[in-house]
């Protein structure tokens, strides 16, 4: 899963305002590029087995979230998994940020030498809604979550909102290949397309390059 489209951080102008938000050209929202960090910090000091250097200041309100990574100037995924339960954001991306760089089976794990080519992306997830059918979304808006029974068991998979748009797909086309990332191996027919139970949302998101990481870390280290 990878990975609404934001611009890079480099690019958004993120201002603190107060309770841990942030305004991106005037808009409130929540996530910031602190979460990000935070990701990093953790990814770091849990690969080279040292304490975090403080708690994090962003809000301690509850959401489901994503960490997104990854890497090369071709920004190639590396890592994303995240959960649909809402957790504190804190505990969730400290917990997502190990799991989506060391458990995510399509890659091996990431190491030290990896880190620098790293971007890290945060997404929390807002307004989940039952979709009237499997075409009840809009590409490069909402996150989709589809559930279909396969072999006496429901399975489920999800792309979050960027996904369809980063890889230039039709509402068809990504329903398809999120079918076969679920597993389903079958040839997808129309009626089977129109059985499937689908969740759309949206997010709000973050992204901050390794580069983008250590300027922070320079300015605050005496946090």
């Amino acid at each position: 899963m990878s990975d609404v489209d934001q611009k890079p951080a480099s690019q958004n102008v993120e201002k603190p305002i107060q309770n841990g938000l942030v305004s991106v050209n005037g808009y409130r929202r929540v996530v910031c590029a602190e979460m990000c960090c935070y990701c990093f910090d953790t990814l770091i000091h849990y690969i080279h087995q040292i304490p975090l250097p403080r708690a994090p200041r962003f809000t301690t309100k509850e959401y489901p979230l994503f960490v997104t990574w990854k890497t090369g100037a071709d920004k190639k995924l590396r890592g994303c998994i995240g959960t649909f339960i809402a957790m504190s954001v804190n505990k969730g991306l400290s917990e997502y940020a190990i799991q989506s760089s060391q458990k995510d089976s399509r890659f091996k794990p990431i190491g030290k030498e990896d880190v620098s080519k790293l971007e890290c992306g945060v997404s929390l997830l807002t307004n989940f809604e039952q979709a009237s059918s499997y075409l009840d979304w809009e590409i490069g808006v909402h996150g989709i979550q589809i559930e279909f029974p396969l072999k006496g068991v429901m399975k489920t998979a999800t792309y979050l909102p960027e996904v369809s748009r980063e890889q230039g797909w039709s509402k068809v086309q990504t329903i398809n290949s999120l079918l076969r990332k679920g597993g389903y191996k079958e040839h997808v027919t129309e009626e089977f397309r129109n059985s499937i139970n689908l969740v759309r949302y949206q997010s709000e998101k973050s992204v901050v390059t390794y580069e983008e990481y250590c300027r922070y870390r320079r300015k605050h280290r005496s946090s």
